[in-house]
Parts: C-alpha cells; structure tokens; sequence
C-alpha cells in the first residue's frame, strides 16, 4: 500500500506570518479563472459583444465574494446547522475550516445574478462564460485537501495499486485517494469537455441560426453533480452525518438537485428564441 506523503501544509513560515498550501490553492483557483475567461472573451459568442478584461476582473471580484460567504454559510446549513446554532460568533470562523461546494455554488448563483442586473446583462450569458472556467478551480482545492491529508476515501482493496494509508484517519487502513477522483473527474475531464462544448457554434445557436444561452450552464451542473455523485461513492462520509438515506451521503444528496437544476437549465434553453 501507498502512504500519504504527509506534506507540510504550511507553505512558508516567516515565524509572524505562515502562507498555507491551501490558501495558494485558493490563489491559483482565481488566478486560473481570470486567465481563462479573459480568454473566453476573445472567443465566439462573446467575441462579437462588448466584454473586456475589466468586465471578467469585476466578474471575479463577485465570484469570490460569493465562494467565500455561500460556501461557509453552506458548510453551516447543511452539515451543522446545530452547532452553529448554539456557537453563532464561530459561523464568520472561515480559518477554522468549513466550507461547501454546494453552498459556495449558491453563493456564486447570486453573485451572477447580481452582476448580470447591474451590468444589465443575460443570467446564461454571464454563467456560459464562467461555466467552463470553475473547474480547473475545483481541480486546484482538490489538490489541496489532498496536500492537507484530508477528505480522504473510504477503505479499499489492499491490493489497489493505489490504494493510500492516510494517518490523519487514525488507522492503518488502505483508502481510496478520493481527492485526486475529483481532482480527476470534477476537475480536468469537466474542464475539457465543457472548454470543448463551449467552443463549438452550434452550442450558442438554435436550428434557425438565433442565439440560445444557457446550454453550457446546463451541462455543467448535470456534469458537476454526476461526476461528484460517483465520487462520493468512493469518499468516506463525514463521521458526524455518516450515510443518510437510501446509503447516500450528505454530498450525494446535494447532488440530486444540482443534476435536476442542470435538467431544468438545459429544457429553458431548449425553449428560449432570445
């Protein structure tokens, strides 16, 4: 079996001032999205419209006003909601650790639509352009938590060449590296294929040739939740919720909506002519 190679998650310690691994993560998710759309701009539909590199640095400043606050109010709500209850000065704690994708998508659902009335723009216009920017972001926190030894797998075969001892779980038991799955899954192979999907013509256009928004948002979140439903399946839940119903975890179920807002997403586009 392999061992996590128990990294430092500290960075750089100036003694005064430590710099985390994951918080470079963090730096490197943003970092990544600006660069990626700034070049989605220059590519078709939005090629031919007014968005400048301006426009996707405000776009940024929302996204992550709305990672931050919706994924620990996210964590809050659907893991802790009693905890938190009972400890409300802890909730705003965010370097303790807490948070949740679910709820940073929330978050950034409402930066967008926030964004899109000031600017005066469409919803789907504005999340068709960052939809195929996230995932290399999520790819990067991933690698974090992977860095930090944390979020790890369920137990596997010892005979996986894969399979991981992880000591931060307390036991000598062969896990599933289940970090680098969703590095994998909802991070590089949703990329490409929503980076792809996105560049064709035909995505943006109806049978007539008139403008659909909203496709590519669709299939990022069926995408998302399908490949994060499988993954869970190999995580280990977390010890406070364990399975829920029907042997599904707390990141399952938040999945079944996700796919059903994709579904939903996807048949307003199918319908719309603007």
């Amino acid at each position: 079996m392999l061992v996590h190679p128990q990294f430092n998650p500290i960075a750089l310690d100036l003694g005064f001032f430590q710099i985390h691994w994951y918080g470079l993560t963090y730096l490197a998710a943003f970092g990544l999205f600006y660069l990626l759309a700034t070049r989605r701009i220059r590519q078709a539909p939005y090629a031919a419209g007014s968005w400048t590199p301006r426009d996707v640095e405000d776009l940024l400043f929302f996204g992550v006003v709305g990672v931050i606050v919706g994924g620990r109010l996210g964590y809050v709500l659907f893991y802790k909601p009693m905890y938190y209850l009972q400890n409300l000065a802890e909730i705003p704690a965010v370097w303790k650790g807490g948070m949740a994708f679910h709820g940073g998508l929330l978050g950034v659902i409402v930066a967008m639509l926030l964004f899109a009335k000031l600017r005066g723009r469409r919803v789907f216009e504005v999340t068709d352009l960052i939809a195929p920017c996230v995932p290399t972001g999520l790819a990067c926190g991933r690698l974090g938590n992977f860095i930090n030894g944390e979020l790890w797998g369920r137990a596997a075969d010892p005979s996986l060449p894969w399979a991981m001892v992880f000591p931060q779980s307390e036991s000598l038991l062969a896990r599933h590296p289940s970090q680098l799955y969703q590095f994998l899954l909802e991070g590089l192979t949703l990329f490409v294929l929503l980076w792809f999907y996105a560049r064709r013509p035909a995505t943006h256009q109806d049978a007539q040739g008139r403008r659909v928004w909203g496709r590519v948002s669709g299939w990022f979140l069926i995408g998302y939740g399908s490949f994060r439903f499988i993954a869970e399946t190999f995580r280990e839940p977390d010890a406070f919720l364990g399975l829920l119903a029907l042997g599904m975890s707390m990141g399952q179920w938040l999945c079944v909506p996700m796919v059903a807002g994709g579904v939903l997403v996807l048949w307003l586009a199918k319908r719309s002519t603007r």
